[in-house]
């Protein structure tokens, strides 16, 4: 599936037109770095994107753990979403469309008769302003802002959004995601698209990365990767990771690789341990804390030839995405957490991750 890239221009510092309201803006499209400790973490205002994760391994080398590119330019002609923040509701809407309060809504399909994370010009193919810009201290931070204007892709109703990075001590990164909803209900389902690999950008596959999994549940979906709606148990499937397995220990059994959405366990709205990552070789060691109902386990399956970092061609399972979530097609299936917004009750979606090294 290829994503709309409107903007070719040079290395980092660039000057893109964006449209909000109809009307166009002038931004600067950058790179921003936040350090804390030995973590150095870069970000693009173009979709809100984490360019790269820096961490020492166990013998104390400095990596980069995620996938991405050496310019802005390529990260404006991707089509795989890598490191950004997609919505305005992320996954697929069955048919690209849905009905709310007795209205029925078409939106732009981009995957077949479907749509998938926000449409053709999602908020990963956007211009963000930077709100805040807090370099260093104790929690060095930076917060992306983006309004998106009544029918953009379809969706009813104006949304402001902001996507708050923060780093804390003890290596830990914390995403926080709010929206609100200023003149109509309009669903709202935001995640980080990042990339991982915890063994480095450029080291290979990620089968041999362990992986654990705090959910018991999970969405079955059809061909296109559209939810029945059935909410079923992981066990005896190749989806249970309640205890830990490594990511090529099953998915031989599976058609194409991992790309699904578990029913977290926890309590519902509460912040709760989603994931734990370990990659033996490099000993580092990815923590995942959440308030969402759901997470989508994706293993890079549609990457192939894929140019990056350095000229490191990336491939099938190259890295692994644990994007947060509500449930997929949730607009069409009663059953499934609301993912409805309305005016005066805002969104907010919180990730932490905490990074270590495996003793």
């Amino acid at each position: 599936m290829a994503k709309v890239s409107f903007f070719l221009f040079s290395l980092f510092i660039i000057v893109a037109s964006a449209i909000v309201n109809g009307s166009a803006t002038t931004e600067k499209v950058g790179v921003y770095e936040l350090k804390k400790g030995e973590m150095s973490v870069k970000f693009t205002n173009w979709g809100a994107t984490i360019v790269s994760v820096i961490l020492p391994d166990k013998y104390g080398k400095l990596g980069d753990i995620v996938l991405g590119y050496d310019s802005v330019k390529e990260y404006m002609n991707d089509t795989s979403y890598i490191g950004s923040v997609v919505g305005r509701v992320a996954n697929r809407i069955a048919g690209a469309q849905f009905t709310l309060n007795g209205v029925h809504y078409r939106l732009i399909p981009n995957e077949g008769k479907n749509m998938l994370h926000g449409g053709p010009v999602g908020f990963s193919d956007v211009v963000w302003e930077v709100n805040k810009y807090k370099k260093d201290g104790d929690a060095p931070s930076i917060v992306f802002a983006y309004h998106s204007y009544d029918g953009e892709e379809g969706f009813p109703g104006a949304l402001n959004v902001t996507v708050a990075y923060t780093l804390h001590p003890g290596n830990r990164l914390t995403v926080a995601m709010k929206a609100k909803a200023l003149n109509k209900a309009t669903p709202v389902n935001l995640a980080q698209h990042t990339y991982w690999n915890l063994g480095n950008h450029n080291s290979g596959d990620i089968l041999s990365e362990q992986v654990q999994l705090f959910a018991s549940r999970y969405t079955p979906v059809d061909s296109q990767l559209i939810p029945t709606g059935e909410i079923a148990t992981v066990k005896g499937t190749p989806y249970d990771f309640l205890k830990p397995h490594t990511v090529g220990s099953r998915i031989n059994k599976l058609s194409n690789g991992y790309d699904i959405n578990y029913a977290l366990d926890g309590v519902p709205g509460k912040l709760k341990k989603t994931a734990v990552v370990k990659d033996y070789k490099s000993g580092r060691v990815m923590e995942l804390f959440t308030n969402q109902p759901g997470v989508q386990f994706y293993t890079a399956n549609g990457l192939k030839d894929v140019k990056g970092k350095g000229g490191y061609v990336y491939q099938p399972h190259a890295a692994l995405c644990l994007e947060t979530q509500g449930f997929p097609d949730s607009v069409n299936h009663p059953n499934f957490p609301s993912t409805i917004v309305y005016p005066r009750k805002d969104y907010k979606h919180v990730m932490v991750f905490k990074f270590s090294i495996s003793s």
